[in-house]
């Protein structure tokens, strides 16, 4: 109940909204019913998680003695808890208003391993819901269970990740390990873009001293301790799974300069190292058109995943923020975010400012991990 009681005090921005003043002006907590009936999933319901799944938890509204909506948190437990001191206590939809609560199938992945559950192996946890309407939250009359099998990740995520060894442009010298980029959306997610040796060894840490766990991959499994090497030399796209205990490696062919008007790649962005694309001094001539000139581009991009091995697949880096307009020099950096998005000729790109029509300039796009966001430049050439 304490730790219920601190996760409510945490919402103490919502709670002026519950509570009120009697007719001598005490502040007083407005009472709330317990919910009588959870809805699902059903009791004893078996779920195999997997890393895109998601489960919806629902319930029965409980009653506030103010006739406003009460504030909900589900509480999950061991199998034979009850619930004093839950493994963990997730706020309902909609800010706590809703009577239904979505969790990601990692959310519950990560609750499992709270609750005992190795990874991979099948257990059992207790659910319930709690009601409030201020600092007093009310458990639900009905408690259920609900078995998962585990993704066969990792209990303890890292904070951080590396990648080290003879294959890498870092090399083996740990204090020179190059760190990987966490996702912003996934918890345990970690990405990074980087030139690789073949048959040469390499591995993964969560830091760069001697005392640093050791990960490596092997069929796309990530596990601890030793090391990693891949049959083709080149530039990869790397993402590590440490929730799931998956690992993918994407060879990135080539890179380049996508002019809408033309529906064409004009030129190649080669690699420079330290997720660098550089393209120097190459001439964009736009397109005439009846109504003006026409300067619309993007980035295509041409991989194989499985190390390699795969079929030719085009991507495309384009806009992470909309626009229409070409930039100012006073243009936010936000203006050259990129993201991946799905290949088309006219969506999801920027225009070249003016200053670059049948001028040679230099365009650079930076994937690398010690930055905000993955990015491009565009500058004349000296």
């Amino acid at each position: 109940m304490k730790n219920i009681l601190i996760r409510l005090i945490t919402l103490s921005f919502l709670i002026p909204l519950f509570i009120a003043c009697d007719s001598e002006g005490v502040v007083r907590d407005y009472g709330v019913t317990s919910v009588q009936k959870l809805y699902n999933p059903d009791n004893g319901k078996a779920v195999v998680l997997h890393a895109k799944g998601s489960l919806t938890f629902e319930w029965e509204p409980a009653l506030a003695e103010d006739g406003g909506n009460p504030l909900y948190e589900v509480a999950f437990d061991k199998e034979d808890g009850d619930f004093s001191a839950p493994v963990a206590i997730i706020t309902a939809d909609n800010n706590g208003g809703s009577t239904r609560a979505t969790l990601t199938h990692k959310q519950i992945n990560k609750i499992a391993a709270e609750a005992g559950v190795e990874s991979a192996a099948q257990g059992t946890l207790k659910w319930t819901v709690f009601s409030s309407k201020g600092y007093e939250p009310v458990k639900a009359q009905e408690e259920r269970t609900l078995t998962v099998t585990r993704l066969a990740g990792f209990a303890d995520i890292p904070e951080q990740v590396y990648i080290t060894g003879e294959a890498t442009e870092g090399g083996a010298d740990l204090s020179n390990a190059l760190i990987m980029r966490e996702s912003e959306e996934e918890e345990g997610l970690f990405e990074m873009y980087t030139f690789l040796k073949a048959d040469t060894p390499f591995h993964f840490t969560n830091g760069t001293s001697e005392e640093s766990a050791i990960y490596s991959t092997a069929n796309g499994i990530l596990v601890e301790g030793g090391t990693t090497s891949l049959a083709k030399e080149g530039v990869y796209r790397i993402i590590l799974d440490f929730t799931t205990g998956s690992a993918t490696y994407t060879l990135i062919e080539r890179i380049g300069f996508f002019f809408s008007p033309s529906n064409a790649m004009l030129f190649e962005l080669p690699y420079v190292g330290n997720g660098v694309f550089r393209a120097e001094a190459q001439t964009v001539t736009f397109k005439q058109e009846s109504w003006g000139r026409d300067e619309r581009y993007k980035f295509r991009m041409y991989v194989r995943e499985d190390a390699g091995e795969g079929e030719i697949v085009e991507m495309e880096w384009g806009t992470k923020n909309p626009t229409d307009s070409r930039p100012e020099p006073n243009s936010p950096d936000s203006y050259y975010h990129i993201a991946l998005v799905n290949p088309s000729q006219w969506d999801n790109k920027w225009k070249l400012a003016g200053d670059f029509d049948g001028v040679p300039a230099n365009y650079t796009i930076y994937l690398q991990a010690n930055i905000p966001y993955y990015t491009h430049s565009i500058e004349l050439s000296e």
